[in-house]
């Protein structure tokens, strides 16, 4: 029970943390560049259009809104990197939280750019790998760079969790 309780609580602090420095890098990018960063809105009238039996548009902006869907964006932003941290978690163990190391941390967070590629955008219209974005390649080295620095935030998370106990 004691692991269950650890592993759940690293899961959380490392996953909160990880993408709190990837929202801290896509602030970076737009007051630097200008570069705009996904509408957590979109993401939650895409998932509040599951209950319906709605996985699937044609593009995500001219659907219907959904009540509190930022909100519900934002929360399933942080749920899933929390889930991905747990990923890590579960198949390098609690000890990798106990004395991280960088590669595992960068290895999943590049990884989990499958979800996007072949899911989220997809189903809010974009294609597959943002194919059907006016400028794909763009679209797609900006979600390999947002999910290597969550990665890198996967790493800082659980180095900062590991000194603090």
């Amino acid at each position: 029970m004691v692991g269950f309780l650890e592993f759940g609580v690293r899961a959380v602090a490392i996953g909160v943390g990880a993408t709190f420095v990837m929202d801290l890098w896509a602030i970076f990018l737009k007051r630097c560049f200008g570069t705009p960063s996904l509408d957590y809105a979109m993401v939650g009238r895409w998932l509040g259009h599951f209950p319906q039996g709605r996985f699937r548009h044609s593009s995500i902006a001219q659907a219907d809104p959904v009540p509190g869907e930022r909100i519900l964006g934002w929360c399933a932003h942080y749920a899933i990197g929390i889930t991905f941290a747990a990923l890590l978690l579960a198949i390098w163990g609690l000890d990798w939280a106990r004395h991280p190391t960088f590669f595992p941390a960068v290895f999943i967070g590049v990884v989990t750019v499958v979800a996007p590629f072949f899911i989220m955008q997809p189903g809010m219209g974009a294609g597959v790998a943002a194919s059907k974005t006016p400028h794909p390649n763009i679209a797609r080295i900006r979600s390999l760079a947002a999910h290597t620095v969550y990665g890198l935030g996967l790493y800082l998370s659980a180095l900062f969790w590991a000194l603090l106990t």
